[in-house]
Parts: C-alpha cells; sequence; structure tokens
C-alpha cells in the first residue's frame, strides 16, 4: 500500500506543482492512514483515494465592487465544495489577500474529515477571497459583500452548501452576505452560519472553536492523568479562537502567557489580560505593542525579520503550546525550540498550523501531540445545531449549547484514541484523527456508488 500512496502522491506533484499547502495536507492524510488501507485493499480497486483528494466541484469567480473613492476594484472569488459524501458542504468564508486555490484546496480537503470526526452528517467545503477588510470603511466591506454573494447565492442553500466565517469574516461580513442571500433568492433559511443572534444565529457560535479547542484539551490532559489547572499555556494568535482559548483555559485555572499578531507577541508572565486583549484585538484592531500600556511589566518582543524560518514566540518554555493564529506558524525549527522548552503537550487549535516536519519531530520526541482536525471542530459542530435551529425556528439556551459542545469535543477525543489504539498506534492522535474521518467518508462513498 505504501506504493499505491506515493504513486498518487506523485502524481498529485505532477499535476498541481504549485498548490504546496494542499499537497502537504493530502501527504499527512494519505501516509497516516496505511495501516487502515492495508486492512482494507479492496479500497484500492474501487480507485477511492483517487476520488476522495479530488474536489467534487470548484468555483472561481470575479467581485467588482467600488470603493468610497468611486474607484472600481476587482477581486477574485473562492469555493471549493470538496465532499458531500455524508452531507451538504459545510465551511467557513475566508477573507485575507493571501489566500489562492491552494488555500481553500487544502482548507476543504481538510474540512471534509474534520466534519467527519463529528457525529453530525456534513461534508467539507471552504472559499473566501483575496479581499483585504483590514482597513476598509463598514460600507466597502458592505460592497464587497454584496458583489460576492451575487455570484455565490446560485451555489448555496440551506440543504447543498452552508458557509460560515472564517478569518477576516466575522458577524458583521456574515450579516451583508445573509442580507443579500435573503434579497436574491427570497428565502429566509439556514444558507449561512454565524449569523447574529437577532436573525437566526446561534449562542456559542461566536466562542465555539476557542471553547471547544479547550474542552479537548482538557479531556486529552485527563487521560494522561493530568489537568490543565496551574499549566502555562503558549498561545499564538490575537483573533476570535486564540482570545476565547484565553478566556476558557482561565476557567479551567490554566495561565496563557502569550498572544501574538502580524507585528509581534507578548509575553506576560501574570497571564494575559482578558480585558486589555478585547480593546486592543477585538474591539479596535490595534496591534499588540500597545498592550504594555496598560501592562508595564509585560514584554512586547517584535517579530523577527525573518520569520518564516524561526517564529520567536516558541522561545517562551510552557507546559503547553496551543497555536491558534495560521497554517504553517509552526516549523521544524520551531518544533526543536518547543521540545527544548520542554513542553508536553502541542495542540493545534488553528487550521494545520504545524509542518509535517514539526509534527513528527513531536511525534518522535514522545510530545502529546492533538492535531487541528480534531481539536478546531468545536465551530463547525455549533454551526449545524445552528443550522437546525434554523430549521425548525426555535433556538436553545447558551447553556444548552455550551453542554452539547464540550459532549461533542469529548467523544470526538475518545474516538480518534481509540481509533489510533485499534490500528496500534497508541497516543498517536494524528493517525487516530485520519483514519477516523476517513473510514466515514470511504464508507459512504463506497455506499454511493462511483458519483
Amino acid at each position: 500500500m505504501k506504493e499505491y500512496v506515493n504513486s498518487i502522491l506523485e502524481h498529485i506533484k505532477q499535476i498541481e506543482p504549485y498548490n504546496e499547502k494542499f499537497l502537504e495536507s493530502v501527504t499527512d492524510v494519505l501516509t497516516s492512514i496505511i495501516p487502515y488501507l492495508e486492512a482494507n485493499p479492496h479500497l484500492k480497486d474501487v480507485s477511492l483515494l483517487e476520488r476522495i483528494i479530488e474536489p467534487e466541484r470548484v468555483l472561481t469567480f470575479r467581485v467588482p465592487w467600488v470603493d468610497d473613492n468611486g474607484i472600481v476594484r476587482v477581486n477574485r472569488g473562492y469555493r471549493v465544495e470538496f465532499n458531500s459524501a455524508i452531507g451538504p458542504y459545510k465551511g467557513g468564508i475566508r477573507f485575507h489577500k493571501d489566500v489562492s486555490i491552494d488555500t481553500f484546496k487544502f482548507l476543504g480537503f481538510e474540512q471534509t474529515f474534520k466534519n467527519a470526526l463529528t457525529s453530525l452528517n456534513i461534508g467539507g467545503g471552504k472559499g473566501g477571497s483575496d479581499f483585504d477588510p483590514h482597513g476598509k470603511s463598514d460600507m466597502e466591506i458592505m460592497r464587497f459583500c454584496q458583489s460576492f454573494m451575487s455570484e455565490l447565492f446560485r451555489h448555496i442553500g440551506a440543504h447543498t452548501d452552508i458557509p460560515a466565517g472564517d478569518i477576516g469574516v466575522g458577524e458583521k461580513a456574515i450579516g451583508y452576505l445573509f442580507g443579500m442571500y435573503k434579497k436574491l433568492t427570497n428565502r429566509f433559511d439556514g444558507a449561512l452560519s454565524g449569523k447574529p443572534i437577532e436573525f437566526g444565529g446561534s449562542f456559542c457560535r461566536v466562542e465555539a472553536t476557542g471553547y471547544g479547542a479547550v474542552y479537548f484539551a482538557e479531556k486529552m490532559l485527563n487521560s494522561h492523568n493530568d489537568t490543565l489547572k496551574d499549566k502555562t499555556v503558549a498561545v499564538s494568535g490575537a483573533g476570535n479562537v486564540a482570545f476565547h482559548v484565553i478566556k476558557k483555559l482561565y476557567e479551567f485555572q490554566a495561565i496563557p502567557v502569550t498572544c501574538s499578531d502580524s507585528t509581534g507577541y507578548i509575553y506576560d508572565k501574570e497571564g494575559i489580560n482578558l480585558q486589555i486583549l478585547d480593546k486592543l484585538k477585538m474591539k479596535n484592531h490595534k496591534s499588540l505593542a500597545e498592550y504594555t500600556k496598560d501592562r508595564p511589566k509585560a514584554k512586547f518582543i517584535p517579530r523577527e525579520k525573518f520569520y518564516k524560518t524561526r517564529n520567536n514566540i516558541w522561545d517562551v518554555p510552557t507546559d503547553i503550546v496551543m497555536p491558534s493564529a495560521t497554517e504553517n506558524e509552526i516549523n521544524l525549527n520551531d518544533a526543536k525550540n518547543i521540545v527544548k522548552n520542554g513542553t508536553k503537550y502541542v495542540i493545534e487549535c488553528s487550521n494545520m498550523p504545524s509542518t509535517t516536519d514539526a509534527i513528527n519531530y513531536f511525534l518522535s520526541n514522545k510530545i502529546k501531540f492533538a492535531p487541528s482536525k480534531a481539536v478546531n471542530a468545536g465551530g463547525v459542530v455549533t454551526s449545524v445545531y445552528e443550522m437546525s435551529q434554523n430549521a425548525s425556528f426555535e433556538s436553545l439556551s447558551k447553556e444548552i449549547l455550551d453542554e452539547k459542545l464540550k459532549e461533542e469535543m469529548k467523544k470526538i477525543y475518545v474516538d480518534i484514541a481509540l481509533t489510533a489504539k485499534e490500528y496500534g498506534y497508541a497516543d498517536n492522535l494524528v493517525i487516530g484523527a485520519n483514519i477516523r474521518g476517513f473510514k466515514r467518508v470511504a464508507t459512504a462513498m463506497i455506499k454511493q456508488g462511483v458519483v
């Protein structure tokens, strides 16, 4: 089976040489499911791997809009509807200047197996645009979102494809997108999740990814006769996921001591101050450099010029590392630094934050490692509850939804840990998660025939 997998990976390299993130994601999944493939050799006969790595549909479109000076701008829109074997496509919309088709293919592929790890019937998809919302007025963001939705609306729906928010797309943008969707379709339904509470949104949705990651972390530590209490934690990022990871860590009496943005990182030995972080990043989108004005004992360390070879936030020795910013923020050099620091757990909260080399280094050095496709599934879990509430026109309380989220994240941990053990790789949650997710999608695809 190794030769079969290698031949497929070699084929992808030849036909998609520039889609490096997608290739990295496919390599991660296919190499780690070899034990499952060896136990199920019939999957080769039906070309299951060839089918499962190919998205069902890839959409690209232009997005013209007018800025506040009356100048016409043009961006590129994307939607990758990757796999609908177990349910309608589900995955976020990302607005960021550096995205490409590679970004959304890798995210859609990852989303397919992340969603399959839940107990819910949802497929995988991802999309967005190279539009940068930073520095734009509310009217410019509204006009862009309306133009973006004027094309996307024909491809989505409550039973077809249900986008949500992601980087650069918060409640405000989701509101503009949903308003245009409703106008164009004359329907008020659950075609978008992450909506404001006032028109169909769900309690806990904003907090879900960060909170869910911490629920997963606590269950993981409990399984090793450990707890989050009094643990020091390095958290990267300062956006929605990072903020709610930090907030929930305090509830478990852990001590998050770092956070970061594009300008550098904060090290606050006494613990990151939530009120200051909220004011700077969640409300005003200011640089973390201003954090020390209100917290003089904390340190702000500017990002190094050549940060792609080394992320200096990982210089801080902590018990736990929880990357919560973006993909590939931990490379092999960073991994070596984290291991040298004596870190015991690395728990990925953002999408694919560690490179393959970094993950392998963690595992070979007995670091207890949890992959993002399992850890950050909380957002999509709560999104599906929002879809259910939209369909029934009923709302669940914050307490009920939080409890559902907690139980689902604990179940995901137990499922992937048991799967890893079943295939002879106890404590290797990467193999456990990839086999568990792949198995569910593969079984559904085979039963539905060659479609």
